[in-house]
Formats: C-alpha cells, structure tokens, sequence
C-alpha cells in the first residue's frame, strides 16, 4: 500500500472510531439524562406484591423493600402507602412484610408488580391533603411553568422543588407540615416536566439551567406577596436553589436554604446514574465528555470557590452515607467549608432524595427549628 494510501486509510479508521465513540458517548448520555419527568431512578428496584391483608402488604425480599421508614408503593393504576416492616409479622426468607398504611389510587393485587417511591401522595394539595390551594402559572423564559401555591397568613414563602425520578406531587411529603406552621408554599413544576416546556435538547441539565425555572418562582412569590423565601429542594431541585441563591438577581430576598440530597457535583451523578441503567462501564467517561458537548455543563462548579463564598443565607442539608446516586462527601465539604451557615443533618439508611421517608418525625423536627428563626 502507498504512503498516501496507508494514510488515508489510518485517517479513515480514526475518524471512524471518534466517529463511534462520540456516537457512544452521546447514547450513554441519553440513557442517563434523556428521560421523562417522573420515571422511577434505577434504585427504585420493581417489586412483586405476594399477598395483602388488613394492614399489611407482602413483598418481594430485597434491600429495596427492607428499608425502614414510610414509602409511597407505585406501579400500573396504583398508589399506596408502605410503613414500616412489621416485625411481629411471619417473615418468609424471599418475602417482607410492612405495614400498609392506605391505598390512595386502584388496588393491590397479588402479582402486581410496583416500586418503592419517595413520594407518598398522588394528586393535588387538595386531593392528597384535603388543602386550599390554585394551580397558577409561573412565567419563565421558556414559557407558562405550572405550580400549586398553598396559601397561608405569613409573608415569608417556601418554594419546594423535586428533582431526579419525581414531579411535583414529591414535595406533597412536607407540605403538610409547611401548612401547619402558616407558611406559605408554592411547589414549582419546572422545564421537563408534564405540563411545561422541555429543555431543547431534551436533556436534563442536572440543574445548571433549570435554576432559572426556580429564579421565575421567586420573581413570582416577590410580585405576590413574598417579603422571604425559603428555597427548599431534593435532588436536582437542592442544585437550583444553591444556583438561585448564588445568581439570582433576588438573591436578597432569600434567607435560608433546605437542601435534600443535593446533586453538587453532576458527572458523578450522571455516571451513577448511566452505570445504574446499564451502560458499561468503559462508556461512563465518554458519556460525561458527550454531556458536557451538548449541554454545556462545566463539571462540578457547586463545588469550587465561588459558592461557599457567595453563600449568604443559613442553609440546612439533609444527606446520608447511602446515597448512591448525590454521594454525600460533597455535602460534607460544603458543611465544612462555611459551618457557620450550613448544618448537615445525617440521615442514615435512607436511598437519594428520600431522607423524609426514612425518619419523617426527625426530619421535621429538624425543619421545624430550622425555620422558626426565618418566619
């Protein structure tokens, strides 16, 4: 073969696996990021419903069904309610027994297959609490966000917003509680999400962009009423608010921050999150390369110098050592790096954004005297 020949042929196999490569990258990415509002994280393992009684649903044994605290149990036209494993209950060795609390939508049936979801509540404020609330319409700068807003008699307002795997009925878990202390709360659905608009490149940006969604939500709360808000989010949503607090032009306006397994530094999560849905492991480094062309994600900034100094607001993390997908050593480092701002609360035995679920008395105790001072 000529020099020539033998050149343009090496050119043609390297461009041919960059050319692979990026088409491998880009696939890894879309698997990690390119799914709709709502579907279930790949911890949240399908379970088989073996037998109900008064009180009690039979599950397939795993570490999934085996977590302690209270769950939503979601599958094909139903939502219950799992409590805690009943002990006193006859354990098979392939089966676990807890406690069922209700059943808010269709019937459990033997056979039924379902997942374990942090969010407990299907419906609305009103459907799901029996509170007044309206459905409004928050203008951003991708068009109409839709959002519940719960009124109440105090002037500072709690922003809740869901992140990976969940919607906005998620937040459902302490709005309740948020009610009860006469806060206002506004749950914000945000770009990706059933009923508003999409990112355009149909990706989840982990929070770098959907911040602005949130900063749309607090121009909303200012012109209506809000003299404070409080930022509180899980996941993705925890990201946003930390962005928000950092860049947003009402930044002045927010005076503390509730953070739920913060995602703070995306490629890990991404490759967790890729890994988890079945992509080699070879792949994992091309996916964040492919995710960082197309989004323009710049890596883990909620990690570098510039927002421990710019934090401004007292800022309560919730997060715990079994999170697989927001490890929470980043957590830990924010705590340390500004203590006389952030406490981290640590929530054992609890999967990622589900520290609620795990120990809710604990959790909103916690809140409770956390946001006293902020009223």
């Amino acid at each position: 073969m000529r020099p020539a020949t033998a050149t343009a042929a090496a050119v043609t196999s390297l461009l041919g696996a960059g050319a692979a490569a990026v088409a491998a990258g880009r696939y890894a990415g879309d698997v990690a990021l390119k799914t709709p509002s709502g579907r279930p994280l790949p911890a949240d393992r399908e379970l088989t419903v073996h037998a109900t009684a008064a009180g009690q649903v039979t599950l397939t044994r795993s570490f999934t069904s085996l977590r302690p605290g209270t769950y939503g149990l979601t599958g094909e036209g139903v939502h219950a309610v799992a409590g805690p494993v009943i002990d006193q209950a006859h354990q098979a060795p392939d089966t676990v027994v807890r406690r069922l609390e209700r059943v808010g939508r269709g019937t459990l049936v033997p056979g039924a297959k379902v997942r374990l979801t942090p969010a407990l509540y299907s419906g609305d404020p009103g459907t799901a609490l029996g509170l007044d609330f309206r459905e409004v319409e928050i203008p951003g700068e991708l068009g109409g966000l839709p959002a519940w807003f719960v009124p109440g008699p105090r002037d500072t307002w709690v922003i809740t917003v869901h992140g990976l795997g969940t919607t906005r009925e998620h937040p459902l878990n302490v709005t309740g509680f948020l009610h009860g202390q006469q806060l206002p709360v506004l749950d914000l659905a945000y770009r990706g999400d059933a009923g508003a608009p999409r990112n355009p490149d149909g990706l989840s940006h982990l929070g770098e962009s959907e911040w602005r969604d949130l900063d749309a939500a607090i121009r909303f709360a200012v012109r209506y009423g809000a003299e404070k808000v409080v930022l509180h989010g899980w996941s993705t949503g925890a990201s946003m608010a930390l962005h928000a607090c950092a860049n947003s032009a009402l930044r002045d306006r927010i005076s503390g921050l509730v953070l739920d397994s913060p995602v703070l530094d995306w490629a890990t999560t991404l490759r967790a999150l890729a890994a988890a849905r079945g992509v080699p492991s070879a792949l994992l480094p091309l996916a964040v390369r492919a995710v960082q062309g197309q989004t323009g994600l710049r890596g883990a900034r909620l990690l570098d110098t510039s927002l421990p100094a710019t934090l401004h607001v007292p800022t309560l993390i919730f997060h715990g050592p079994d999170d697989t997908l927001a490890p929470w050593l980043a957590s830990r480092r924010l705590a340390a790096r500004r203590p006389d701002l952030v406490s981290l609360h640590a929530v054992p035995h609890a999967p990622h954004a589900a520290m609620w679920n795990a120990d809710p008395v604990h959790y909103e105790e916690t809140l409770r005297r956390f946001l006293t001072p902020l009223m």
